[in-house]
C-alpha cells in the first residue's frame, strides 16, 4: 500500500480467528539468506534475470544502462527467493508488479528440487482483492512508488507531511480551470480513491455525493476543482493512517522494547534459516 521501513516478516501463525502472531526480524541480523541466495545463482542465467519485466522497469526508472548496471541489481530477484525460500515460505502478499519475481523464486525452486532432491517448496502471490491495488502509482504519477524517486507516501509521515504531498499529486494537466471537463484515468487523485474511499467516507466528509461514481461524473463534465478532491483524499488517508501513527507514537516510547522485538524475532528467523540451510547443503552434499 505505502512505502515503509525495510523489516521483513515471516513465519506467520494463525492460532485463532482473532490472533495474528508475527516474528518481525531485520533482514542483513540473517547472513543464512546471503549463503542460499549464493547458492541459488548457480541455478539462474543472467538473461533469465533479464528477462523479468520487473528488473527491466527497475532498471530504467534508476536510469542504468549496458555496463552501469550493478552486479547486485541483478541478483536481487534470486536474494528475494532467499528471503521467501529460507522460511519456507507458501503465500507472499504482494503488488501485480511482483508476480515475475515470485515466478523466478518457484523456478529456482524446482530446478534445485530436480537437482537435489525434493527439499524446497513453491509458492504463491497472494494479490490486494482490489484491483486498483495491485500497482499504486507514485504520487507524481509515475509506474509505482519508489524511494528512490521520492513520490512515495510513509506511514511514518505525519499529517501534515502527507498533506503537502496529496496536495502537489499529479492529477489531469488538461484540467486547467475548474470549469474544464477532466479525466480521471491517470489521475493519481482518482486512482487512490479507487483504492482507499468507500461510501462512508462521502457520508462523513463529502455528503454532496453518494458515492465515488457521482464524484467522477462531476469532475469529467467540468465544475469541479481539484483541489476540493485532494482535501478529500486527504481525509480519507488520513482515516487508514491515523491508528498506525498512534501506534508508532506508543512504540516511539519505549525504544528498548522495540529493540527487543527485532532481536527475539531475528533470533527465531536465524533459528529456522539455519534449519533449512542443513537440509539444503544435505541436499547439495556440502554438510561437511
Amino acid at each position: 500500500m505505502f512505502a515503509n521501513n525495510s523489516f521483513t516478516e515471516s513465519r506467520i501463525q494463525f492460532t485463532s480467528k482473532t490472533k495474528v502472531f508475527i516474528n518481525i526480524f531485520i533482514q542483513s541480523a540473517v547472513p543464512e539468506l546471503t549463503e542460499l541466495a549464493f547458492y541459488y545463482m548457480n541455478l539462474v542465467s543472467v538473461a533469465r534475470v533479464q528477462r523479468n519485466p520487473t528488473v527491466k522497469t527497475e532498471i530504467e526508472m534508476r536510469g542504468f544502462s549496458g555496463e552501469s548496471i550493478p552486479a547486485g541489481f541483478f541478483c536481487y530477484p534470486i536474494s528475494q527467493a532467499a528471503d521467501i525460500t529460507l522460511f519456507h515460505g507458501t503465500t507472499v502478499p504482494a503488488g501485480e508488479d511482483q508476480k515475475p519475481m515470485i515466478e523466478l523464486t518457484n523456478e529456482i525452486v524446482r530446478r534445485f528440487n530436480n537437482m537435489y532432491g525434493e527439499t524446497l517448496n513453491e509458492c504463491q502471490v497472494l494479490l490486494p482483492e482490489n484491483c486498483v491495488c495491485m500497482r499504486l502509482p507514485g504520487t507524481d504519477g509515475k509506474a509505482k512508488m519508489s524511494k528512490s524517486l521520492g513520490n512515495c507516501i510513509y506511514l511514518s509521515e505525519t499529517a501534515e507531511e502527507m498533506a503537502k504531498k496529496v496536495k502537489v499529486m499529479y492529477t489531469d494537466p488538461e484540467h486547467l480551470s475548474v470549469n474544464d471537463p477532466g479525466h480521471v484515468e491517470g489521475n493519481v487523485v482518482f486512482t487512490y480513491l479507487d483504492a482507499f474511499c468507500t461510501d462512508d467516507h462521502f457520508a462523513r466528509y463529502w455528503p454532496d455525493y453518494a458515492n465515488l461514481d457521482e464524484l467522477k461524473a462531476h469532475y469529467m463534465r467540468g465544475g469541479l476543482g481539484d483541489v476540493k478532491c485532494k482535501k478529500f483524499l486527504e481525509k480519507v488517508l488520513n482515516e487508514a493512517l491515523e491508528p498506525i501513527r498512534a501506534s508508532r507514537l506508543e512504540w516511539q516510547k519505549d525504544i528498548p522494547a522495540i529493540y527487543e522485538v527485532l532481536r527475539k524475532g531475528s533470533e527465531a528467523a536465524r533459528e529456522v534459516a539455519a534449519d533449512t540451510l542443513a537440509d539444503v547443503r544435505r541436499a547439495m552434499k556440502i554438510n561437511y
